[in-house]
């Protein structure tokens, strides 16, 4: 019998990608009730394979006994893409299925940066209606910038 595909989902980080993994379905039934790979196999290796569009590629491999799990892969170039598959093989079985490849383009610090600019932008914006309606206010109930000097019966 062949293990896979794995489901494989990625996000993208500063620098760095964030692949969740859900192991493959087991057909194997137990007491009406469906098993899963870790109630079959206790412990499960998995083998990430990421390559560029330049071909370099980096293999992570780890052992896992959990049905959905989540790894980093950091020390990436920010702004690249990079795409990911991953494969699911069990000590006495190794005959697998790679997941799909799928791609996602790295983040950078650019964008984190370009992100607190515009925020401070906003708020100065804002900041400056406010404080112009506030004052708009003040004059228009006499508080500020008297045009007219006050009548003789109040002075």
């Amino acid at each position: 019998a062949f293990l896979g595909p794995p489901e494989v989902n990625i996000s993208s980080c500063l620098n760095c990608i964030n692949v969740t993994i859900k192991l493959p379905a087991s057909h194997l039934r137990k007491n009406e009730k469906l098993c899963s790979l870790i109630d079959i196999y206790r412990e499960l290796d998995y083998s990430i394979t990421l390559k560029t569009f330049d071909g370099d590629h980096k293999r992570l491999h780890k052992t896992i006994a959990k049905e959905i799990f989540s790894t980093v892969i950091e020390e990436l170039y920010p702004n690249r893409n990079y795409c990911v598959s991953v494969v699911v093989t069990a000590s006495l079985n190794k005959n697998s299925i790679p997941s799909p490849w799928k791609c996602i383009t790295t983040d950078s610090g650019a964008v984190a940066q370009q992100d607190y600019y515009t925020a401070a932008i906003t708020g100065a914006i804002c900041f400056s209606l406010i404080l112009a309606g506030a004052l708009k206010c003040m004059h228009a109930g006499g508080y500020i910038l008297l045009g007219k000097s006050l009548p003789h019966t109040l002075v």
